[in-house]
């Protein structure tokens, strides 16, 4: 059974930072790729990050590039979301999601995801 909890989330203004965390419970973790999506109100949800087994590979969404990091410590089955320069665009639920056992690769489309946590609000006043 695979489960994943997320954490960090809150209310931040404009301009500032939060780091979101991702704990995996179940088997294989250094195997997958882990990614982070997110759903705005009244919106799709969408990729933000991804990264693969080992750390690399990481890719992300034109809007957060340069600005939110994806890592991840296989030691402590967590994946990570730093985000700077928040911006009131960034408002959404976050989300994290597991690839199976036997694919490493990141993937930025949802369908290649097997397993979902719960989601953190994340709030960007401006």
């Amino acid at each position: 059974q695979v489960h994943l909890v997320e954490s960090g989330g809150g209310l931040v203004q404009a301009g500032g930072s939060l780091r979101l965390s991702c704990v995996f419970s179940g088997r294989a973790f250094s195997n997958r790729a882990v990614g982070w999506f997110r759903q705005a109100p009244g919106k799709d949800r969408e990729i933000t990050a991804s990264i693969a087994w080992n750390g690399g590979d990481p890719l992300y969404a034109e809007s957060v590039k340069c600005r939110f990091t994806i890592s991840r410590d296989n030691a402590k089955n967590t994946v990570y979301l730093q985000m700077n320069s928040l911006k009131p665009e960034d408002t959404a639920v976050y989300y994290c999601a597991a690839r199976g056992r036997y694919f490493g690769n990141p993937s930025s489309r949802q369908e290649s995801y097997d397993n979902w946590g719960q989601g953190t609000q994340v709030t960007v006043s401006s």
